[in-house]
């Protein structure tokens, strides 16, 4: 068995290390064009020529849980994509946003800016049943962030493409729907995955149907987000702030209104990261088990991009 490691601006070495380690019985390499064919790949953010010239693939591994970027590419229909299903990220996510949301709803930003100034100010309280969250995407990371934001006796909305139960969320699903769980939101956590369809779907309409004082989490991809919707909606008042961790150029760039503008919140994409170890072996569990002739999670649909 041929495992071929291939990342863009990535050290490759220690995930060789770690996959030769976790699979002794195959051969385990970084990808230089010329290379061998291999049965599976480990892959970030590869070249169109890394996937021609490897035509033999059986199974592409993506590093991270968003695969938007590679189905860009042109894949063989029968190449098997799979996506990582956590290695440590939903938890990462989960104490992301519970701190975005705590911190908009304990208004520390506010206590922040009047420390700078040597301010000793008081706020009022606030009742968390004014601030409903909506989770908008359910998967791996969304069902995590949603439990999580119980404990903390928010009430949580939940939107997903197809219906879900999750004890204590009030789950919305479906087109038909969204305009619901929007209007049922006053912040908004974004966590769908990237396909044409979510492609800007946080733009002036969607946005507009938040509960007034809205605030917004992206933490999914840049190009969910209508920058300049956002912008408008924030100066109007109609929403109070926005905690951003993605953005449809990264490294957000230098001059970006982004940066200065008072009501937003910039990370820089780190959310939730790749834990190395941790994919490592679930990796090499998928392998042995596609060996084995057993199913796996994480396998992608390449039409519906998730």
């Amino acid at each position: 068995m041929n495992i071929i490691v291939c990342f863009d601006r990535l050290d490759p070495a220690p995930w060789v290390q770690g996959l030769q380690a976790a699979l002794p019985g195959a051969h385990v390499a970084s990808w230089a064009p010329g290379a061998p064919p291999a049965d599976h790949a480990i892959v970030w953010a590869p070249p169109q020529a890394f996937i021609d010239e490897q035509a033999g693939l059986k199974t592409l591994f993506n590093i991270g849980a968003g695969v938007d970027a590679l189905l860009q590419l042109r894949l063989p229909p029968t190449l098997k994509v799979v996506r990582l299903d956590d290695a440590g990220m939903s938890v990462q996510m989960a104490e992301y946003v519970c701190h975005a949301v705590i911190r908009h709803f304990r208004e520390f930003d506010g206590y922040d800016a009047d420390v700078k100034t040597g301010r000793w100010s008081y706020r009022k309280p606030r009742n968390r049943a004014d601030f409903p969250v909506g989770v908008m995407g359910l998967g791996v990371l969304g069902e995590r962030v949603a439990r999580a934001l119980q404990v903390f006796e928010f009430p949580v909305n939940g939107y997903s493409r197809s219906p879900k139960q999750i004890d204590g969320v009030r789950c919305f699903a479906g087109a038909e729907q969204l305009g619901d769980f929007l209007q049922a939101s006053r912040i908004l956590v974004n966590l769908m995955p990237l396909t044409p369809e979510t492609e800007n779907i946080l733009n002036q309409a969607s946005l507009s149907k938040l509960q007034a004082g809205g605030y917004l989490i992206n933490v999914a991809r840049g190009r969910h987000l209508v920058e300049e919707d956002l912008i408008a909606l924030l100066d109007s008042g109609h929403l109070a702030g926005a905690m951003l961790d993605v953005f449809r150029t990264e490294p957000l760039p230098a001059g970006h209104p982004f940066w200065q503008h008072p009501k937003i919140t910039v990370t820089p994409h780190t959310s939730a990261r790749t834990l190395r170890d941790e994919s490592i072996a679930q990796i090499a569990g998928k392998i042995l088990a596609l060996q084995r002739g057993e199913p796996i999670r994480g396998e992608v649909d390449h039409q519906r991009g998730y």
